[in-house]
Parts: structure tokens; sequence; C-alpha cells
């Protein structure tokens, strides 16, 4: 969702023409979900903070990574690709080492 609400305007005219309107629906909704997940996510680790912001982080790369490619059409070059694997890295420790 905050990949089409920061992006959208160099898809879409309305979201150029009203980035007041998009930033107040779209940041409402936006925040409200990342409380509710950060929330989720540090109760799922036993109150840990750290692992929520590095599965956060990681997936908003492989996020913009696959809808950049997707919906703008821009290549991956060698370093998006190695970023990316970076970052699916840091997601599997966050994951799997308990």
């Amino acid at each position: 969702m905050i990949w089409f609400q920061t992006n959208g305007q160099f898809i879409w005219p309305w979201f150029r023409n009203n980035p007041i309107i998009v930033s107040v629906v779209g940041g409402s909704t936006i925040s409200y979900i990342f409380i509710y997940a950060t929330g989720m996510v540090v109760h799922y680790y036993d109150g840990q903070l750290w692992p929520s912001r590095f599965i956060g982080f990681a997936m908003g790369m492989i996020a913009f990574t696959i809808l950049t490619y997707t919906v703008m059409g821009e290549p991956m070059t060698a370093k998006t690709i190695i970023s990316l694997i970076l970052a699916c890295l840091l997601m599997c420790v966050q994951i799997f080492w308990k």
C-alpha cells in the first residue's frame, strides 16, 4: 500500500494532483496496519522489538523491488539483486534464528 501511496504520482495524474487526500486517507490506513502488525510481531517474539524492525525493513525492500520491477518496468541491476538477496537473508535470520 505504501508503495502505491508514494509512487502513485508517477502512474496516475490524480495521485500527483491530490497529494493531501492521498496522504491523509492512505497514511491513516497504512499507519493503523503498521501499528497492528508491529504489535503482532512483538507479541510473537515475546516482547522483542528488534525482530519486527528487521522483518519490516526486509519486507519493504522485497516489496519495493518486486513492485518497481513489475509496475514501473525498471530493470533489476546487479546491485538491486544483491540488495534483494541480502534483504531475504536478513528476514530469514529473524524468522528462523529464534
